[in-house]
């Protein structure tokens, strides 16, 4: 089912890091469906959200591309088309003003609202859904953190113990490392995930350990050993 509501900018009040909207009171149709009602009236700030409605041009299909990219990259619950959600905390404030200069640029509209639940329930149901797309996030981290360490293993296997190897692995724990920071950072209720992340994180920077004391023990052979 699908609802028609109609916004007035100036009584909704914009948050003023994030909105771009002209200081004015103009009215807007938007067509949303029930998922969009859970921001009224609540006041707690763990319930409050910005709500960023985005329309770009259909082509070139680049510019919703970026946009959609920049969304997804800093965590954004999508609502509907065009319709996205972030919990109104400073974390997500770059990300939604980029956002944002990417539909300028693209010579689209961004519409920056703030919003809460009606209700403790509706607030609660938010908080879930966004969860759920954190624990997404998680688990697509606790698989590479596998693979990581497949990778090592598979090093240790056939022997391969080389600065250039070391390198490279030391690079995909760093990557590891930030992306660990940046879910940590976006996971503003605690998905159930987060603590096996970081014990897996930690595992993974003791077999990386091991590996590079392997590396230069082989080195040091080698030079004992001589021509």
């Amino acid at each position: 089912m699908v609802y028609r509501i109609v916004v007035g900018v100036a009584l909704l009040g914009c948050s003023p890091a994030v909105c771009s909207a002209p200081d004015r009171t103009e009215s807007t149709s938007y067509d949303v469906t029930p998922a969009t009602f859970g921001f009224v009236t609540t006041t707690e700030p763990a319930s409050r959200w910005v709500v960023l409605v985005i329309k770009v041009p259909a082509e070139p299909s680049r510019h919703r591309v970026a946009v959609w990219r920049e969304l997804r990259r800093i965590g954004a619950l999508s609502l509907g088309q065009g319709v996205w959600a972030v919990p109104d905390v400073p974390v997500f404030a770059d990300g939604i003003a980029r956002a944002i200069t990417l539909t300028e640029q693209a010579e689209g509209q961004a519409l920056t609202l703030s919003a809460s639940g009606r209700g403790p329930e509706d607030a609660d149901r938010f908080a879930a859904m966004f969860t759920a797309a954190r624990s997404d996030d998680w688990r697509e981290f606790l698989a590479d953190c596998g693979k990581f360490e497949e990778e090592l293993a598979k090093e240790i296997r056939i022997a391969k113990f080389t600065l250039a190897e070391l390198e490279e692995e030391e690079q995909s724990l760093e990557r590891l490392r930030r992306w660990h920071r940046d879910l940590m950072a976006r996971d503003v209720f605690g998905a159930p995930e987060s603590a096996a992340a970081s014990k897996r994180l930690k595992e993974c920077a003791a077999a990386c350990e091991d590996y590079a004391e392997r590396v230069f023990r082989a080195l040091h052979l080698a030079m004992d050993e001589g021509p």
